[in-house]
């Protein structure tokens, strides 16, 4: 039976197929009598397999796709190793190699605890053969006296998504990933918290739920997924693939998501809307601007591995100029800037330079060892946000109170 070098990945097609490939070549190249075992999940058990479980951390996973939102947590726990001993003692190779925005989550002291795997800031993603046709800009000027323009507002986004709304031909004007995961709906949380000038953190480090622009962000938040007349009719079932998958399909004039997502109907061959699409900064709400949030996936090795060089090797081949334009052009995002500047890669995509631009106004969720307490509380006063006529002032009020407590005990 031959070995196996196992990764836990991420649950997403152009993933799946791009680290095969990139295998594939890699034992080509090496020749190399070990299989790849890649086992796709989704986020929860991808979380409880490789930390809650201490599957990292007990040699059950060689290698992990690990998003900046645990990284904090594995570095701690001694799940994970550094990979400076295998990079070397000069690390400008990398500072080269990638924006200062994808390097930062993962390095703590001297020590490189993974590499980009994945990235793209959430954007506002919009059809552009719906925004240019002449006949829906002259409708548009009617109905609301002023011309049809890409949102730079939460509620100039809303009054756009209303005037696409047409459910009767499957087009709806937006959607948010409301599902209930941890992520998807604390991502918003703090979208609409930045894009109100809102900060998450004091310089105290306490974590602040309880503002004026949470209570703005959170009555905006619950009046949109209750707007049947703009509003994706499965939004709360909608994890950011989900939605990712419905624009691709057609089914959504404008949506704020990850930049992958856009990118992706440029390069999946079910795309129905290649060539139709463009990509802008998040809208804002009164007083903000139009902040992104900056959360990556990387490759991190496990502290209980026994095949670390052979992982290493791997990573490293992985994340090389080639590949990461292989991983591009797959469907995923490349992290190199030599891939966001890539012509072959702005020939297809032709926004992708974006990327650049997008990098240089973002915002990161903090690092915390007890990060995911923390989103717990935020899934559950969004859910509660979304789900129930409570009183909203009340809802962060009691939220602020858990966070508090959480700090107390941590302190």
């Amino acid at each position: 039976m031959k070995e196996k070098l196992r990764i836990a990945v991420r649950k997403f097609g152009p993933f799946e197929s791009a680290l095969q490939k990139i295998w594939d070549d890699f034992c080509t190249q090496r020749s190399c009598d070990v299989e790849l075992e890649a086992i796709p999940m989704d986020l929860h058990p991808l979380y409880d397999t490789t930390l809650k479980e201490y599957g990292l951390k007990n040699g059950e996973w060689d290698i992990a796709l690990m998003n900046t939102d645990w990284i904090t947590e594995a570095y701690s726990t001694k799940s994970i190793i550094d990979l400076m001993p295998f990079i070397g003692d000069d690390p400008s190779a990398i500072e080269a190699a990638w924006s200062e925005s994808l390097l930062g989550k993962q390095r703590f002291g001297d020590a490189v605890m993974g590499l980009p795997f994945h990235n793209g800031p959430e954007c506002l993603m919009y059809r552009t053969d719906l925004f240019e046709d002449p006949i829906e800009r002259r409708l548009f000027q009617k109905k609301y006296n002023r011309e049809l323009s890409v949102p730079k507002t939460w509620d100039e986004l809303m009054e756009v998504a209303s005037f696409f709304h047409r459910p009767l031909m499957n087009l709806y004007g937006t959607t948010f990933a409301a599902y209930p995961d941890g992520h998807n709906t604390v991502f918003d949380f703090c979208l609409q918290l930045w894009t109100r000038g809102g900060q998450l953190i004091t310089e105290e480090d306490k974590v602040v739920l309880h503002s004026k622009a949470t209570v703005e962000g959170m009555k905006f938040y619950r009046k949109a997924l209750q707007n049947k007349e703009a509003i994706h009719p499965k939004s709360r079932e909608f994890d950011s693939v989900d939605a990712g998958l419905a624009f691709a399909n057609g089914e959504l004039a404008l949506s704020v998501n990850w930049f992958g997502f856009a990118a992706n109907c440029e390069v999946s061959p079910d795309s129905k809307v290649k060539g139709k699409v463009d990509v802008a900064y998040i809208p804002a709400g009164e007083g903000g601007e139009g902040v992104s949030l900056n959360a990556y996936w990387m490759y991190v090795i496990g502290a209980g591995s026994k095949k670390q060089q052979l992982a290493y090797d791997f990573i490293k081949y992985a994340t090389s100029v080639k590949n990461d334009e292989l991983l591009t052009l797959e469907g995923g995002i490349g992290c190199r800037v030599s891939t966001w500047r890539s012509p072959k890669v702005n020939q297809e995509i032709p926004y992708y330079h974006k990327l650049e631009e997008l990098h240089k106004n973002t915002e990161s969720l903090p690092r915390m060892n007890n990060w995911s307490q923390v989103a717990d509380i935020i899934d559950e006063l969004v859910i509660k946000v979304i789900n129930t006529e409570e009183d909203i002032e009340n809802i962060l009020a009691n939220a602020q109170e858990k966070v508090d407590q959480l700090e107390l005990v941590n302190s």
